[in-house]
C-alpha cells in the first residue's frame, strides 16, 4: 500500500527559532496576552511546559480555540520550549480548530515527533478530506521507522473508508496480523467496520472471532455489518448471545438489530426490542429512533410509527424527511404532506431528501399546483440544481402530463444521472410517445451512462406499445451483453415485448428462462396467450401457476378470463370467475365483469349476459355495455344493442366506437336511415370515425397504409399484387363478403371497396418487398374484417407465408389457410 502513493518530503526547522523571525503561526491574530497571563493555571515565573499543557488541553475541551492561539502567543513570546507531550496537544487544538495549515507548520517546526504527531494530523486530514495528504504523512510515518500500534492502525483503517479504498483494508490486515495486532479489541472493530463497508461478512465473522477481548463495540460492530449485509437472522441471534454473555446494548447495538428485524419482517420482535429500548432509555436516541422509525413504516405500523416520532427530538432533519418518505412511499400522501407542513412549522429546514420526497407524492396524486409551488420554494432556497430534487420536479411535470417542463428541467440540469434519463423516458412511455422514449434510450447509450433494469424495461414497453419488434430484438441483444439478461423486472418487459410484437414463442421462451417468476411474469405470460388467442395454453399456464407460491390476483384473473373469452371457453370462464371470490378472496372488478359479459354475449347468450350486468354490485361502466354492443352486432340484436348504445353515451357522449358499432348494427339489419342518423348525430357532436391503418415493417423502416390508399411510391406493384391475389383466391373459391362494406351502394363497387382495406394493402407491399419465406407481421388499428380474414386465410395458403394480422382486440395467426382464432373473434 505504500508504494501506491508517492512520497513528500518535509522540511523541519527549529521552532523557537521560527517563531522568532517569521510570521509562523500568525499571533498578530490575538491581541490579548495580557488577559491570559491573569489566569491562576497557567505559570508565573520558571516556564512550567506541563502546566501550559494542561491550560491547552482545557481550552481544546472547552472548544476555546481563540484563547488557545493566545496561549500559544503567549509560549512564544517568553521563549519557552514545550516538551513533545505538550506540543502534540498543541497540534491537535490547531486540528480541532480546523487551522491545516498552521497545524502542518507546526509538525514541520517540531525537533521531534512520535506516532501520536503523525496520527493527529493525520486524523486532521481525513476529516478535511485531504485523503491523499494523509496517507502521504501515514507512508512518512513507516518510513521514519515510528512504531505502528493499534492506535495507527485504527486510525488508517477508518481513513480507507472515509477514501472508499476499502480495497487495501487485505493489505492493511496483513501488516496488523504479521505485527500480532489482530486480537487487540480496537483494531478489530476497526476492521470489523472496514470489512462490513465491504461487505465481506465471512472476513468479518473471522476478525471478531478472533478478538480475545470482545467489547461492546466489537459486538455492536459485528450486528451491524451483519444487518447491512443480508445476513439478518445471523445478527439476531448473535444479538441473543450478547444478551446471554451479560452485554448490555448501546444505542449502536439496537440500531442494527431493529435493521435486522425488518429484514426479517418480523414486526413482533422489533416490538420486544422496542421495550428493551425503553428500558434502556434509548428511545429519544437518533440512531435508535431512525431505525424504529424504519421498522414501524415499512412494516405498515403507522400509528406506532407516529408515536416513536413524537418521543424523538425535533430538531433534526432526519426524522421528519423518514417520516415524509416512507408515507409518500406507502401511497399516504395527504399525511406525507401534513408531515412536511408540520415540520415547516417546527422551523426544521427541509434538506434535499424531503423535497424529494413531497415530491414524489405531489407526482404520484398529479398535483400539478402543489409541485409547482414546491418548484418554487426549492429555487429560493437554491435546492433546484440538486440532482434528487431535479429528478422529482421532472417526474411531477411528467406524471402531470407537463412532459415539456420536464425536458426543460432536463435539458438545464447540469448533474444528470442515470435516474434523470430514465425519468425521461418513462414519462414518455407513460404518455404514450414509445418513439421519443426509444430516442432517448439511444441518446442515453450514446452519452455513455449506464443504463438500469428501469431503463430497459421501460425502453422494452415502448417498443411493445409500438409493436416495434425491430428495436426490441436490439434492445434484448444489449441485455444479454449486461448482467440484467436474467433480471425479472426486465425479463417480464422481454415476455411482454414478444408477445405484443407477435412472437409469443419467444414470450414463452424467456419466461421459461426466468430464474424467479413474480406474479407480473405469470400475468404478462398468460395475457400473451389470451391476446393470441391461445385460451388453452394461458389456462395451463395458470394451473402451473397454482402449484408455486406465487398467488393470482386481480390482474391473473382479467388475463385467464379475457383467454376464456377469446376462446368461447364457457364453462370454463364461468367456474374461474365464481372460483375468485370461493377460493381466492378476489372482489370482481369491472375487468372481470367486462370479461364475462363479452364471453357470454359472444356465445349468444345475452339474456345471461343482461342478468349479470344487473347483479354487478356497482355502477356498470361503459366498458361494459360496449362489450354487450358488440355482442349484439355480432347477433343482430338492435334493440338491445340500441339500449347498450344509449348507456355507454349518457357516460360518454363522445365515444367513437360506440357510434360506429351502432351504425354497423343498424346496416348489418339495412336500417340506412338510422345509420345516417347515427352518422349525422356524429358530425354534429364533432365525433369522427377513426380511418382505417395499417402499417408494417421493413428493413427498419415503418410503412403506413390507409384505406384506399395511393401515395405509396410503390403503389403500382401493389395494385397489380392485388389484382394477381385477387384472381388467385377467386379461382380457390373465395366468395367476397360484400355485407362488411356499411355503405349502401351496389355489391360491385362493395367488392371493389374490399380489395383497398388497408390490411390488404399492407399485405400486397410485404409480398413485394419482404424476403421470400419470411413471416409478414401486420398491425392494424381497427378490428380486421370479416372479409379480410377470410381473403388472407386463403393467401397464407396460395403464397405459402405465415402471416400475422394484430387487431385492435387481439392476433391472427394465419398459416396454410387456417387461423389461430378458429373463426371464434
Amino acid at each position: 500500500m505504500l508504494r501506491l502513493i508517492s512520497q513528500r518530503t518535509f522540511q523541519c526547522a527549529n521552532f523557537a527559532t521560527h517563531c522568532r523571525t517569521n510570521a509562523g503561526l500568525s499571533f498578530q491574530r490575538c491581541g490579548f496576552v495580557a488577559h491570559l497571563t491573569q489566569h491562576a493555571e497557567l505559570p508565573n515565573s520558571e516556564f512550567d511546559s506541563h502546566a501550559y499543557a494542561a491550560a491547552l488541553q482545557h481550552r481544546i475541551q472547552n472548544g476555546n480555540f481563540t484563547s488557545g492561539m493566545g496561549l500559544h502567543c503567549e509560549i512564544v513570546k517568553k521563549g519557552g520550549c514545550l516538551d513533545l507531550f505538550a506540543f502534540n496537544i498543541l497540534l491537535n487544538m490547531y486540528v480541532k480548530a480546523g487551522l491545516l495549515t498552521d497545524a502542518v507548520k507546526l509538525f514541520d517546526e517540531m525537533s521531534h515527533r512520535n506516532v501520536i504527531s503523525f496520527v493527529t494530523l493525520i486524523q486532521g486530514f481525513s476529516h478535511s478530506q485531504r485523503f491523499v495528504d494523509a496517507v502521504e504523512l501515514f507512508s512518512r510515518l513507516h518510513r521514519e521507522g515510528h512504531e505502528l500500534n493499534p492506535f495507527v492502525f485504527t486510525t488508517i483503517l477508518k481513513l480507507l473508508v472515509r477514501m472508499g479504498w476499502t480495497e487495501l483494508v487485505w493489505t492493511v490486515h496483513a501488516c496488523i496480523y504479521k505485527l500480532g495486532h489482530g486480537s487487540n479489541a480496537f483494531v478489530g472493530t476497526a476492521l470489523i467496520d472496514a470489512y462490513s463497508d465491504c461487505g465481506d461478512v465471512d472476513i468479518t465473522r473471522d476478525v471478531f472471532d478472533g478478538i480475545i477481548c470482545k467489547d461492546m463495540v466489537a459486538w455492536s460492530g459485528m450486528v451491524g455489518c451483519y444487518a447491512e449485509n443480508g445476513g439478518c437472522e445471523e445478527a439476531f441471534e448473535l444479538f441473543c448471545q450478547m444478551r446471554m454473555i451479560g452485554f448490555r446494548p448501546n444505542n449502536y447495538t439496537f440500531s442494527g438489530v431493529l435493521k435486522a428485524c425488518l429484514g426479517l419482517e418480523a414486526l413482533d420482535e422489533g416490538k420486544s426490542l422496542h421495550g428493551c429500548v425503553i428500558k434502556s432509555c434509548y428511545e429519544e436516541d437518533l440512531y435508535v429512533g431512525i431505525s424504529l422509525l424504519d421498522l414501524y413504516t415499512k412494516c405498515g405500523d403507522a400509528d406506532d410509527a407516529r408515536r416513536v416520532f413524537q418521543k424523538m427530538p425535533k430538531n433534526d432533519v432526519v426524522p421528519w424527511t423518514l417520516m415524509v418518505s416512507r408515507y409518500a412511499q406507502s401511497d399516504r400522501f395527504e399525511e406525507a404532506l401534513g408531515m412536511f407542513c408540520q415540520m415547516r412549522q417546527a422551523f426544521v429546514a427541509p434538506n434535499q431528501f424531503t423535497y424529494a420526497s413531497v415530491l414524489q407524492a405531489c407526482a404520484t396524486m398529479e398535483s400539478l399546483v402543489l409541485g409547482k409551488q414546491i418548484h418554487c420554494h426549492v429555487v429560493k432556497v437554491g435546492l433546484d440544481s440538486d440532482v434528487f430534487v431535479s429528478n422529482a420536479l421532472m417526474d411531477v411535470y411528467a406524471k402531470c402530463g407537463k412532459i415539456e417542463n420536464s425536458m426543460d428541467l432536463f435539458v438545464e440540469s447540469a448533474n444528470r444521472n442515470d435516474v434523470s434519463w430514465n425519468t425521461m423516458i418513462v414519462g414518455y412511455v407513460q404518455l404514450g410517445d414509445g418513439e421519443k422514449a426509444l430516442t432517448l434510450f439511444s441518446d442515453m447509450l450514446r452519452c455513455q451512462v449506464q443504463a438500469t433494469e428501469v431503463t430497459y424495461s421501460s425502453a422494452l414497453r415502448a417498443s411493445a406499445s409500438l409493436a416495434a419488434l425491430e428495436p426490441g430484438l436490439q434492445i434484448h441483444s444489449v441485455t444479454v451483453k449486461t448482467i440484467y439478461d436474467k433480471d425479472t423486472v426486465v425479463g417480464n418487459s422481454l415476455i411482454d415485448m414478444y408477445a405484443k410484437c407477435g412472437r409469443i414463442k419467444d414470450a414463452r421462451l424467456v419466461f421459461d428462462k426466468l430464474k424467479q417468476r413474480d406474479g407480473v411474469s405469470w400475468n404478462a405470460m398468460i395475457s400473451g396467450y389470451s391476446m393470441h388467442g391461445l385460451g388453452k395454453e394461458a389456462l395451463q399456464l395458470f394451473e402451473m401457476m397454482q402449484v408455486t407460491n406465487c398467488k393470482p390476483d386481480k390482474l391473473t384473473f382479467v388475463g385467464v378470463l379475457s383467454a376464456c373469452s377469446n376462446a368461447g371457453l364457457l364453462d370454463q370462464g364461468h367456474a374461474y370467475f365464481n372460483s375468485m371470490v370461493e377460493d381466492y378472496d378476489i372482489e370482481p372488478c369491472i375487468e372481470h365483469y367486462s370479461c364475462m359479459v363479452w364471453l357470454l354475449g359472444r356465445s349468444g347468450q345475452l339474456g345471461k349476459a343482461v342478468k349479470l350486468i344487473e347483479e354487478i354490485p356497482f355502477e356498470p361502466s361503459a366498458m361494459v355495455w360496449r362489450a354487450l354492443l358488440g355482442a349484439c352486432v355480432i347477433h343482430n340484436k338492435v334493440e338491445l344493442g340500441k339500449i347498450s348504445a344509449q348507456h355507454v353515451l349518457e357516460m360518454d357522449p363522445q365515444d367513437e366506437a360506440t357510434h360506429v358499432l351502432l351504425s354497423n348494427l343498424y346496416a348489418n339489419a339495412r336500417r340506412w336511415d338510422s345509420v345516417a342518423f347515427v352518422r349525422k348525430n356524429m358530425k354534429k357532436k364533432g365525433v369522427k370515425k377513426e380511418p382505417g391503418l395499417s402499417w408494417i415493417e421493413n428493413q427498419g423502416t415503418v410503412h403506413y397504409f390507409t384505406v384506399g390508399d395511393t401515395s405509396h411510391p410503390d403503389t403500382r406493384l401493389i395494385n397489380g399484387m392485388l389484382e394477381w391475389l385477387k384472381m388467385r383466391t377467386l379461382k380457390a373459391g373465395h366468395v367476397p363478403n360484400c355485407n362488411v362494406i356499411m355503405l349502401d351502394v351496389e355489391d360491385d363497387e362493395k367488392e371493389r371497396l374490399l380489395w383497398v382495406h388497408s390490411e390488404r394493402l399492407a399485405l400486397a407491399f410485404a409480398l413485394i418487398r419482404a424476403p421470400s419465406g419470411s413471416l409478414i407481421r401486420i398491425i392494424k388499428n381497427l378490428r380486421i374484417c370479416v372479409d379480410c380474414h377470410a381473403t388472407i386465410k386463403l393467401i397464407s395458403k396460395v403464397v405459402q407465408r405465415d402471416i400475422i394480422v394484430r387487431d385492435i382486440n387481439r392476433f391472427h395467426h394465419f398459416q396454410d389457410g387456417i387461423c389461430s382464432c378458429d373463426d371464434y373473434w
